[in-house]
Parts: C-alpha cells; sequence; structure tokens
C-alpha cells in the first residue's frame, strides 16, 4: 500500500495490533503471516518483518514464529493473541443512550494511499497518513481505565460510517457532526480529482438507507465510506466524562475529537448532521 517496506510492516503490525486495544485488552504474543512473490529481492522482506518487529516490541508483545508461502503478491500481518479482565473488556455493539462518541485519529488513509500509489500526494499529508497508521492505539487505549466506556472498537476497512453502524447494532441510532470530523489536510483536493477507493464504494452500497448522509457534502459523504488502514478507536463515553476523557487523549492522539452522542432509535442507525 506504500512503497517503505519498513513503514508498511510498522502500519500492518500496528493494525493487526489494534483490535486487541479496542477490546482494552494487552497484546501478548504475535505470529507472522507472509506471503511473498519469489521474484522478488528477499530485502524486502527483511524489511517488512523488521517494521513489524519494532511495533510488536513497542507494544510489549512476543514475535513467537509465524508462517509464510510464496504468492504473487506481497501481503503481510500478524495473528495476535491477548489477554483482557472478562468483567471488563469493551464490546462494540453496547451503546448506551446519552454517551459522546470519540474518534482519536484523523480520517482518509484510503484516499491519501490511493493518491500515494499515483505520485499525487502531497508529502506532508503523506508522511502524516503513514505517522497516523503507525502509532498503535495503545496509547489512547490505556488512557480509558477510570472512564465509564459503555463501547469501542477500531475503524479500519469499512470506514468510519459502517463502524459507528455496527456499534448502533440496530438498537439506537448515532448522530455524528460533519464538520467535527478530523481528517487529513488535502482531503477534500483528493476526493475531488478522483481518488476514491472500491472500498469506499463498497461500503456505501452495504450500508444504504442505513446510514444518512443527505446533509454533508459530496466530499465528506467519500469520507466518511473510507476504508481505514490502522484507523483509530470509536469510543461511547458518559456524556459528562466526555471532554476530560478528550483531553487526556490528546496528549498521544492531538486529533482525537467528540464527533457525535448516541441518540435512541431513528430512521436510520447513522445519521450525519
Amino acid at each position: 500500500m506504500i512503497p517503505d517496506a519498513t513503514a508498511f510492516g510498522r502500519i500492518a503490525a500496528a493494525n493487526a495490533l489494534s483490535d486487541i486495544y479496542a477490546m482494552g485488552g494487552k497484546p501478548l504474543y504475535a505470529l507472522n503471516i507472509v506471503c511473498f512473490p519469489q521474484s522478488l529481492d528477499k530485502t524486502l522482506l527483511h524489511d517488512i518483518l523488521a517494521g513489524g518487529s519494532e511495533k510488536c516490541a513497542e507494544a510489549g508483545a512476543a514475535l513467537a514464529g509465524g508462517h509464510s508461502i510464496y504468492d504473487d503478491v506481497i501481503k503481510y500481518g500478524l495473528a495476535v493473541t491477548g489477554i483482557v479482565d472478562t468483567d471488563k473488556f469493551y464490546r462494540n455493539d453496547s451503546l448506551r443512550e446519552g454517551d459522546k462518541l470519540i474518534l482519536t485519529k484523523p480520517l482518509g488513509t484510503g484516499i491519501i494511499t490511493a493518491a500515494m500509489r499515483e505520485g499525487a500526494a502531497d508529502g506532508t499529508d503523506s508522511a502524516q497518513a503513514v505517522a497516523s497508521m503507525e502509532r498503535l492505539n495503545r496509547y489512547a487505549a490505556e488512557k480509558l481505565a477510570g472512564y465509564d466506556i459503555s463501547a469501542c472498537t477500531d475503524v479500519t476497512g469499512f470506514g468510519l460510517a459502517v463502524h459507528a453502524l455496527e456499534m448502533a447494532a440496530g438498537k439506537l441510532s448515532i448522530e455524528i457532526e460533519g464538520e467535527r470530523l478530523p481528517y487529513f489536510g488535502g482531503i477534500k483536493r483528493y476526493i475531488d480529482e478522483g481518488f476514491v477507493t472500491g472500498g469506499g464504494r463498497r461500503n456505501l452500497q452495504y450500508a444504504g438507507a442505513r446510514v444518512d448522509t443527505q446533509k454533508l457534502p459530496v466530499w465528506l459523504r467519500e469520507l466518511v465510506f473510507d476504508p481505514q488502514t490502522s484507523g483509530g478507536l470509536l469510543i461511547a463515553v458518559r456524556e459528562d466524562q466526555a471532554d476530560d476523557l478528550l483531553a487526556a487523549l490528546c496528549g498521544s492522539d492531538p486529533c482525537a475529537a467528540v464527533i457525535g452522542e448516541v441518540t435512541a432509535p431513528q430512521s436510520s442507525g447513522i445519521v450525519f448532521r
């Protein structure tokens, strides 16, 4: 997805580790899963695995081995095992009416990496997106202790809109303020130039009428369905604790923002204002 092999390894590992953090858990160990073309220089493979190893070490997880095969396309990820207190772990479908929603990372990694592949992305935008994707959600997750969290998930391939829909679970609705959404600079230009993804289109088709984006400008409609890699945590917290939690989160995730609230059921599960 990006030309720097070591950064690719870091991003893939951070993405894999994220599920553990989204549940309030701690990763214990990981196994590499690698597909690599026989024709390519093995130095690339070394760099990918080195990047993944860096992130495992940062997470405090033991890299316990892995599995590799030859394939036509480079593929890399981790199978991660973690531990969590079964009385305190976070579900992704247990929202509480009145809670505020916080998103910890900016949106737009799918769009920016699409522009990067075509050589059309601004260097600053590219660097910010890569840094965000490499950053572990560990630091945001560690801030959640002591707060009344009703649900949490990490925003990845389904994009913000569909992951939020998953959280609503057909039982409640979520209202999201479009103007509060954090995103990378240059996003509107990239969307206007046609850098949108097939995954974003599939997310839109899947959501259908269950996500209401009528009040958003066209470019923001594209953004909320953009598939993310190693995206941020989407956290539901008691309303009177939201500001304090946001202040704590901004120490490690300065783009974190309160983006909406949980409401009684409406005609659409997710409503963008």
